[in-house]
């Protein structure tokens, strides 16, 4: 097998891909990745190599992901808008031999000391973009073309950067088999994608839902989507309509500002399936949905240790404030503190067992078994609970963790950011409700003894180290944090 293969067998004339108002075939795209595979292997490209994707939502992602998986190497795709230190950290962590970098990334590749990620042998530059020593994606996707490789389901396909259960982000291992069993799950749900539908494909390929979701499911279906690098409420909603998009998939900010939008009551007349993940959806914001737009959203839950999805709330599976029910192919426990499973009704940690479930955190050992136990279970450290009718309910998340929007931050990777800055002696961070993103982060620190800290400042230092999402967008000075006997950081006193 090779996930690769899910662009095969479509009807060679269907549109697979909508970029930059550029549309490209299924036969144009099995061409594409073909040539694309045999420009990699002449660069040396191999089984298991790790090549690093900072590449947004477009037509060169695609290519390159599928040629990439391909060749039987492993896809890393990174946040091409990460600042250059988290780039470097990322690409040292997965030792990536190759490098495509497209033009959001490009001014962070130039700060990047080559010295600093020695095992990176090419850089593939797209799109024309000149870089000292690059190669072009376009010249690649025209050589001679190299079959698929075969691998094992358990063939590593992908890693994946999260900081989903395991405290500070750590690339995830995602198989072949990981991928295309969460692909095949949903498409045997009542809210599966058709090979005729249009789907919005706004969510980044950054991102497992994006990725898998977004990406893999249509794909595999055979149905068109519209790649978008940036969302915008009124340019969406012109996207929609013009396009005639069925099927809209979008973290909990997009859907609240479709929400609130100042649009005619048809503005998703052509949309079937609206689906939303990776933070808890607002239910009122829901509510303005359905009253002004008649959309009905399906919430479910899923995690990038998952591949992703765990619940839908497609079909007759749909009630207001849970994220549906478990699908077909996947198994839930709820387990109390005694490792018990708990009684109906009672909460408990979720957790989630099937062939989707990844093979643990990439060189990291002692995270894989915190959250992988003996025999298979995922430990999601997410709280919840299922109702008599088996819905399930996400009651709390995992301890301490921050959605902004829709993506997870680590308040320990902040405050080790904030500690490297010379004037600061003590940090903490939480996050904080925030009416666009659900969340916001905010830092609580003390200042090395007579200095004095501009706050402006010191977000500015942090967005150089991180991707903006994970920088504070409120900085607090203060004496002194609160702890307990032992020291311990109590961030519920954080306010």
């Amino acid at each position: 097998m090779n996930l690769a293969n899910i662009i095969d067998g479509h009807p060679a004339d269907h549109v697979a891909l909508i970029s930059r108002n550029r549309a490209t075939t299924y036969a144009t795209l099995v061409e594409q990745v073909a040539g694309l595979r045999g420009g990699l292997a002449e660069l040396g490209v191999q089984q298991g190599d790790r090549v690093a994707l900072l590449v947004g939502n477009g037509r060169f992602f695609v290519v390159s992901y599928l040629a990439v998986l391909g060749l039987g190497a492993v896809a890393v795709p990174l946040n091409p808008t990460s600042p250059a230190p988290e780039l470097t950290r990322e690409l040292v962590t997965v030792g990536a031999s190759t490098v495509i970098v497209g033009p959001a990334a490009v001014n962070a590749w130039r700060h990047i000391d080559r010295a600093d990620v020695p095992l990176v042998r090419q850089v593939i530059a797209t799109e024309g973009h000149e870089l000292a020593d690059a190669s072009s994606i376009d010249e690649l996707i025209t050589s001679a073309p190299v079959p698929v490789v075969d691998v094992d389901p358990d063939h590593l396909a992908v890693l994946m950067f999260t900081s989903g259960t395991a405290g500070a982000p750590r690339a995830a291992m995602l198989s072949h088999g990981n991928l295309q069993s969460n692909i095949d799950q949903v498409v045997h749900t009542e809210t599966a994608m058709h090979a005729s539908d249009i789907v919005y494909g706004v969510l980044p390929m950054f991102h497992i839902m994006g990725l898998n979701v977004v990406l893999g499911i249509s794909l595999a279906v055979g149905a068109t989507v519209v790649l978008i690098q940036r969302f915008d409420p009124s340019t969406a909603l012109e996207t929609i309509r013009d396009r005639q998009v069925t099927v809209v998939p979008g973290a909990p900010p997009m859907w609240v500002d479709f929400s609130m939008c100042d649009a005619p009551a048809d503005a998703f007349a052509s949309v079937r399936i609206a689906l939303t993940g990776a933070a808890k959806m607002p239910e009122e914001a829901m509510r303005r949905l359905h009253d002004r737009f008649g959309v009905d959203l399906a919430e479910g839950y899923g995690l990038t240790e998952a591949s992703p999805i765990v619940t839908s709330s497609g079909g007759g599976a749909m009630k207001l404030g849970s994220v549906g029910k478990v699908i077909d192919g996947v198994q839930v426990r709820i387990v109390d503190d005694t490792g018990d499973d708990a009684l109906e009704g009672d909460t408990g940690e979720i957790w989630v067992q099937g062939p989707n479930v990844f093979q643990g955190y990439f060189n990291d050992a002692e995270s894989t078994a915190r959250v992988l136990t003996a025999d298979g279970w995922l430990r999601t450290g997410d709280i919840g609970m299922t109702d008599t009718e088996g819905f399930l309910y996400l009651i709390d998340r995992a301890k301490d963790l921050i959605i902004v929007s829709g993506f997870n931050v680590f308040p320990n990777e902040v405050e080790e950011v904030l500690l490297e800055h010379a004037g600061v002696a003590e940090v903490g961070v939480i996050g904080v409700p925030h009416p666009h993103t659900g969340e916001a982060v905010k830092a609580f620190v003390v200042p090395q003894p007579g200095v004095h800290l501009d706050e402006d400042e010191l977000i500015a230092y942090c967005n150089g180290e991180l991707a903006r999402y994970k920088c504070p967008s409120k900085i607090m000075f203060v004496d002194e944090l609160p702890r307990n006997v032992t020291g311990k950081l109590l961030r519920r006193s954080l306010v």
